[in-house]
């Protein structure tokens, strides 16, 4: 069986901060705290106090015994300890891309960010690949961007959840959606409380846990009901999206919770979408990352099929499980040999068009 790791991290190290530093002092600052983290256009990064607090930097990565995340070379016998064939590497510094708000620095960052990566997986052998970042908020030029990142090898493009004055379903985006069916491009929805794109609901906490337990989730709802409801999939039927780091045990309710209000008062959506939730699904167009001991993964696959979810590591990131992340899916009794293979290796495969 051949594993893919759908959502792994990248852990960028020092370097890559203090090149992006010296390249824009003007943008980056250490924190004049003395703790490990950034100030990136006068901001925290992450922001670790107050409403919607993210994780404080210290406490971020692993500290199980043995993980070594510090080159790509250890990263692969971190892989191979933990039986996983192929990584596909979303950022951890870099995830603050989205965000960025001057267009010239955002644009820059992103290219300085995608050469980074590129190269940093390109020794592997074809066991890792690169996630590309760009900066939507900033129109055409996150087009440019995402063109040059397929051309450097990298499978996929993050997004964020939403944007700071626009969901994902906004007309403004359609330029970006085409571009990603032209380029065979598919997009991974990936957000992290702290990293200053819209708080949904978890603005009541400042308690990083409590926020954590309710960020992921309804960040990839908010996504959801966009791309759905708001006719994304409709107007660019080629469309791949995965919905990231929030387990795939709320999507059966959510498909039916959609299903329900298409039914019956689908038409209230402006430009209302087309198409039964379930429909997109069958369609290949929506893609989730599942936590291979979630106990309710089989109903999953019973009630939706087993063609949609792919495993997920989250290395190295400190609520993953290495090095023992695979072992639920590799060994537990209640899925079948095709589903197995499927969430272990074959949807992501399709995903991201590896080989």
């Amino acid at each position: 069986m051949h594993i893919v790791d759908a959502d792994g991290h990248v852990a960028e190290g020092a370097s890559l901060a203090l090149a992006a530093m010296e390249r824009w002092p003007q943008f980056i600052k250490f924190r004049n705290d003395g703790r490990p983290s950034l100030m990136i256009e006068g901001r925290h990064y992450p922001e670790d106090v107050g409403p919607g607090a993210g994780c404080p930097p210290e406490h971020g990565l692993s500290r199980a015994a043995g993980i070594d995340f510090s080159t790509a070379q250890s990263v692969l016998k971190d892989a191979d300890r933990d039986h996983i064939d192929t990584m596909v590497l979303y950022p951890s510094f870099g995830l603050c891309a989205p965000s960025l708000e001057d267009p010239d620095f955002a644009a820059g960052f992103a290219r300085m960010y995608n050469q980074w990566i590129a190269d940093y997986c390109r020794p592997s052998g074809g066991r890792l690949h690169g996630v590309a970042v760009t900066p939507l908020e900033h129109g055409a030029v996150a087009i440019d961007i995402m063109r040059e990142a397929k051309k450097l090898g990298l499978v996929a493009t993050m997004i964020p959840p939403a944007l700071k004055q626009r969901n994902l379903d906004h007309p403004d985006l359609d330029a970006f959606y085409a571009a990603a069916c032209e380029l065979d491009m598919p997009l991974g929805v990936h957000g992290a409380p702290g990293i200053h794109l819209p708080k949904i609901g978890v603005d009541r906490f400042d308690n990083y846990i409590q926020v954590h337990c309710l960020s992921f989730p309804f960040d990839q709802m908010t996504a959801m009901t966009a791309l759905v409801s708001g006719g994304v999939f409709d107007r660019h039927p080629k469309l791949r999206v995965a919905f990231l780091e929030a387990g795939v045990g709320w999507v059966p309710f959510f498909i039916d919770r959609m299903h329900e209000h298409f039914e019956k008062r689908g038409s209230w959506v402006k430009n209302g979408w087309q198409r039964d939730p379930h429909e997109y699904l069958k369609a290949g167009n929506i893609y989730v990352s599942c936590e291979p001991e979630e106990p309710i993964l089989p109903g999953v696959v019973d009630v939706l099929g087993a063609d949609f979810i792919m495993y997920a590591s989250d290395y190295p990131h400190w609520d993953g499980d290495w090095p023992e992340s695979t072992k639920h899916l590799r060994t537990r009794p209640d899925l079948d040999e095709d589903a197995r293979a499927k969430i272990a290796g074959g949807n992501a495969k399709r995903f991201y068009g590896l080989n």
